[in-house]
């Protein structure tokens, strides 16, 4: 098991790796197994990016973001010129539909909410607009209503799960109760418990996961 101080040096090694950061700017401490990050940005999609890195490492149990959010004046947007940058960005994406998709901007946060038919679709939505130059941080509230039912979904998302490149299928064990997907046993990283639980989210007829993966 890997100690704090070793966590915390492939950490710091992993954002300086990423070349759309600058490691200097983020702070990076580890206490049983938990990430906290700290210093300032100036785009949303850093403090993402970094957050990213972060679960790819092994030996991370969770990760708190205390990154601060820092704009250049002349990078600032006011809040109805950030909502008609991102409603463009939604008619430019050919897998939303940017119509049953409604946006509130308040002091640079946008709002998302509305339907989709898959997860996919939804996370498509806020990467989408995630770098657009004002943005500061993006709720999601979109919700999933699919068209298609839930039959053989446990046998897709079993085959999407040996598919993957990143997900040891081995030591996952799925459930099924009607649209709901329990996944449970164990994992390598964060970023593997989430990719798996990305593939059932992707499987058709899916509305709700449940992620009880342990690293």
């Amino acid at each position: 098991m890997k100690t704090d101080i070793q966590i915390q040096k492939d950490v710091m090694e992993e954002l300086k790796w990423d070349p759309s950061l600058n490691a200097a700017e983020i702070g990076v401490t580890v206490k049983n197994g938990i990430v906290t990050l700290s210093g300032q940005v100036n785009s949303y999609a850093k403090k993402m990016a970094a957050e990213k890195d972060v679960k790819k490492i092994s030996g991370v149990k969770a990760v708190a973001e205390d990154i601060q959010l820092r704009v250049f004046p002349s990078f600032q947007k006011s809040d109805s010129e950030i909502a008609e940058a991102v409603l463009n960005a939604l008619k430019w994406n050919s897998s939303i539909q940017e119509e049953k998709i409604k946006i509130k901007v308040e002091n640079g946060v946008v709002q998302l909410e509305g339907e989709v038919e898959w997860e996919y679709q939804r996370t498509n939505v806020k990467s989408t607009i995630e770098n657009l130059t004002g943005v500061k941080s993006v709720l999601n509230l979109i919700t999933i209503k699919p068209k298609l039912t839930a039959s053989g979904v446990h046998q897709k998302i079993i085959e999407a799960l040996y598919r993957s490149a990143t997900v040891d299928a081995e030591n996952i064990i799925v459930q099924t109760i009607g649209s709901k997907v329990v996944l449970s046993g164990k994992v390598r990283s964060l970023a593997e418990k989430e990719d798996a639980e990305l593939a059932a989210w992707n499987a058709p007829g899916v509305i709700s996961v449940e992620n009880d993966l342990r690293i």
